[in-house]
C-alpha cells in the first residue's frame, strides 16, 4: 500500500472514531437535573421498597404524594404525574419534546425542562413556552384506593 492511500485511510479511521466518540452517550440520559441543586423530582421507589410489579403496573405513589396544581416528576421511570385539580391525576412522558432532555419540576402550573426553557400545561402537557413545539406524550396511570400505578 502506497505512503498516500494509508494516510487517507488513517485519517478517515481517526475521523469516524471522533464521529462515533462524539455521538455517544455520556450517560446522564436527556441532561436533565435542577440546578438550583433542590431536589424537585422522585425516582418513584421509597427507601426500603422494592418496585411493585403486580397486576396494573408499578406503584409510583401514594396520591397524597402529588401536589394539587402540581405535579412530581419519576426521573427514573421518565414520567411526570400532576393533579391539575383535587383528584384529578394525569401522567405524561417526562422526556422533553425538543431536545430529549428530562423536565426536572412542576412549578407555576406547568411541567418545566432544563435544557432550553420549554414549559408544558400540568393539565394536557400542551407547550405553554418553547422551544419544543409538540406537547409531551401522555402516559397511561391507574388510580385506586389511594394509590398512582403505571400502566
Amino acid at each position: 500500500m502506497n505512503a498516500r492511500r494509508r494516510t487517507v485511510l488513517t485519517a478517515g479511521a481517526a475521523g469516524a472514531a471522533a464521529l462515533v466518540t462524539g455521538c455517544g452517550s455520556s450517560g446522564d440520559e436527556g441532561g436533565g437535573g435542577d440546578a438550583s441543586g433542590t431536589p424537585t423530582a422522585s425516582d418513584g421507589a421509597s427507601p426500603g421498597t422494592s418496585p411493585d410489579t403486580s397486576p396494573g403496573g408499578e406503584e409510583l405513589a401514594a396520591t397524597g404524594d402529588i401536589p394539587v396544581g402540581g405535579g412530581t416528576v419519576f426521573k427514573e421511570r421518565k414520567v411526570v404525574v400532576t393533579q391539575p385539580e383535587e383528584g384529578e391525576f394525569k401522567a405524561f412522558s417526562a422526556v422533553c419534546t425538543h431536545a430529549n432532555c428530562l423536565v426536572a419540576s412542576v412549578s407555576d402550573g406547568t411541567i418545566n425542562c432544563p435544557c432550553h426553557g420549554s414549559k408544558f400545561s400540568l393539565t394536557d402537557a400542551a407547550v405553554e413556552a418553547g422551544p419544543a413545539t409538540r406537547p409531551l406524550p401522555e402516559e397511561q396511570i391507574t388510580v385506586s384506593g389511594g394509590t398512582i400505578r403505571l400502566g
